[in-house]
């Protein structure tokens, strides 16, 4: 994995974010993925993906309570660039298990209960969707927390036994802005109401000017335990 992880490195070493992409999806046809929840970051890879023809699949996850505007973005997304964007769900039993047991806002009572909802919600189908997959392309950004500063764009993921392509790490929140209204792709339009980081409608708020990029999300706990399982950093 160490020699594969670095001949990788070297391949994408100095090219752009196209090139890499391209280069990756030449390396592992057919099993290079990218994971879309369709916000910013998400909409700019999704239209170097499919502007290029580059062979890279693209999904998202569907927990079942997302904003309307999520599938607003999705719905026009698809039709911009003459796509299907793959959909998937958690298990209903899992759902109406934990919703019949717990009730529908359990998630609020403690972080145990949080992060058992993100599980079935998130967790366990980006486990299916990555089924198969040698190389999954994020929408990660260094400035996004503390503990990314300092990641590769290209690593390991022990978790899902994948590498991990992260193709823009190091561009700032405004270069992502920028590249998505100059280029004139679908953005969800919470973006323009202060909402940042968009995830499940119940989870997610505006930010106030000065607040950290994740204060929106799981606005409720405590900062240093504010993930969802998707991501180990």
């Amino acid at each position: 994995m160490n020699e594969t992880l670095a001949s990788l490195n070297a391949a994408i070493e100095g090219k752009s974010e196209i090139e890499s992409l391209a280069i990756l999806a030449d390396l592992f046809p057919g099993e290079v993925v990218f994971s879309t929840s369709l916000g910013y970051e998400d909409q700019a890879i999704t239209d170097l993906i499919l502007k290029n023809n580059i062979n890279i699949g693209i999904f998202t996850l569907d927990t079942g309570r997302l904003f309307a505007e999520t599938y607003m973005t999705l719905q026009k997304t698809n039709n911009r660039y003459d796509t299907k964007i793959k959909v998937y769900y958690p298990q209903t039993d899992a759902v109406e298990n934990l919703v019949s047991t717990k009730g529908p806002l359990s998630f609020y009572e403690s972080i145990e209960n949080r992060k058992e909802c993100c599980f079935i919600r998130k967790v366990e189908p980006l486990n299916r969707a990555l089924k198969g997959a040698k190389i999954w392309v994020t929408g990660i950004r260094a400035e996004q927390s503390g503990n990314r500063h300092d990641m590769p764009r290209l690593e390991w993921d022990e978790a899902h036994q994948l590498f991990k392509f992260h193709p823009i790490l190091h561009w700032s929140f405004e270069e992502v802005k920028q590249y998505v209204k100059s280029n004139g792709i679908p953005y969800n339009p919470l973006h323009d109401k202060g909402f940042v980081s968009i995830g499940c409608a119940p989870c997610t708020r505006a930010i106030q000017e000065g607040e950290d990029f994740r204060a929106g999300r799981w606005w409720w706990e405590d900062e240093s335990k504010k993930e969802c399982g998707l991501h180990a950093k």
